[in-house]
């Protein structure tokens, strides 16, 4: 990509992808006129060349507290100040002296969201899966799964807000430690509840798995949350608590489409291997897209093998129909609406359908029954 299409994709992402942030607004128009930060996007490979792992990596320069200069600008690093004229100084300032360390993180990082809230939505793909399976015992896989937060979906204390202004609660209790998961449940359909299944296997497979054990690596996991969202840095400083408690496993892999056949080949009898992709397939090419597509299926002829992809839908509906959006809540875009479907084996031929809309970071569900 040239310095105009580079130019063009910075642009385009503040205004349409992150309007709820107002720095990352005026930092994308900044960085769209600037050819130096044209270049340093361009440093990242072409399947993370993406507007995110920019903001991402002057994120993490933030939280480490190597770019005073912006620092004043991050609600995240105790900054009060509104983008203002002194905001272009002050990333020249950053990029200039942090010009190395960025290079290495758009060359070598990757955007690794974890966004626990889209548990809202998994929490029920997952009911859905063992619904139409017939299992109890799941043993899920993340695939992409970053520190693997989403692994402890059940452990989470999970509340829906229906449109009649009742809460529906699942999961954890309230008691100040679990993390809290609130979303907006639109439609006629109620929450589903639990009919008895359980997660009796938890595994994580990323090419780069994050040890929340690891400070740095978990400052890296908190500057891919926007700057404003005290209450996403909280639920992640929470998760990442009660993971250590939980017997998850994280596998790293290269190749993690190739990893999938193995780590089922692994698993004990008696449990249902199920498959969750959020928010993965759009990182990666579409030469990979299709590979894990084809390897999936395989899998599901062979092991039984279910999958639940949450993404934007020209990626998750492969065969089924595109449902039609649900009204939104005021303010809400639909440009990045996230749609989960189920595909799994059924009477000896693969099946998909349509779950659920919801907002990408789990604001609100759409259940489609």
């Amino acid at each position: 990509m040239d310095h105009p299409e580079l130019s063009e994709l910075l642009r385009r992402f503040g205004r349409q992808e992150c309007t709820q942030e107002p720095l990352y607004v005026a930092l994308c128009e900044i960085a769209a006129e600037d050819g130096r930060l044209s270049a340093l996007l361009a440093e990242a490979p072409p399947e993370q060349r993406k507007v995110n792992l920019l903001l991402v990596a002057l994120h993490e320069r933030v939280l480490a507290g190597a770019a005073p200069e912006l620092a004043a600008y991050y609600p995240s690093a105790g900054g009060e100040r509104a983008p203002d004229a002194g905001l272009a100084g002050a990333l020249a300032a950053c990029v200039e002296r942090e010009w190395p360390t960025l290079v290495e993180q758009l060359r070598h990082g990757a955007t690794q969201t974890n966004e626990v809230a889209r548990g809202a939505a998994i929490w029920p793909a997952l009911g859905a899966a063992a619904a139409a399976t017939g299992a109890r015992h799941l043993a899920l896989l993340d695939f992409g799964c970053s520190a693997g937060l989403n692994l402890g979906v059940d452990h989470y204390q999970l509340r829906y807000r229906s449109d009649d202004g009742a809460w529906h609660e699942r999961g954890a209790a309230r008691d100040g430690r679990a993390a809290e998961i609130e979303s907006l449940w639109l439609g006629a359909v109620p929450p589903p509840v639990n009919a008895g299944w359980r997660l009796a296997l938890r595994h994580g497979l990323d090419p780069a798995p994050i040890d929340v054990n690891d400070a740095g690596r978990l400052r890296w996991l908190q500057a891919c949350l926007w700057p404003h969202d005290a209450r996403r840095r909280e639920r992640l400083s929470r998760a990442a608590a009660q993971l250590q408690a939980l017997p998850v496993t994280l596998i790293r892999a290269d190749d993690c489409i190739a990893a999938i056949e193995p780590w089922l080949a692994g698993l004990p009898a008696g449990v249902q291997p199920v498959l969750l992709t959020s928010w993965v397939l759009y990182y990666l090419s579409a030469a990979d897209v299709a590979r894990l597509r084809t390897t999936v299926d395989r899998l599901a002829l062979s092991h039984g093998l279910a999958w639940i992809c949450g993404e934007l839908p020209a990626l998750s509906a492969r065969d089924s129909p595109v449902p039609a959006l649900p009204k939104l809540p005021p303010g809400e875009v639909a440009s990045s609406a996230t749609l989960w479907t189920l595909r799994h084996l059924e009477a000896g031929r693969i099946v998909e359908r349509s779950l659920a809309w919801s907002h990408p970071h789990g604001r609100w569900i759409a259940w489609l029954g």
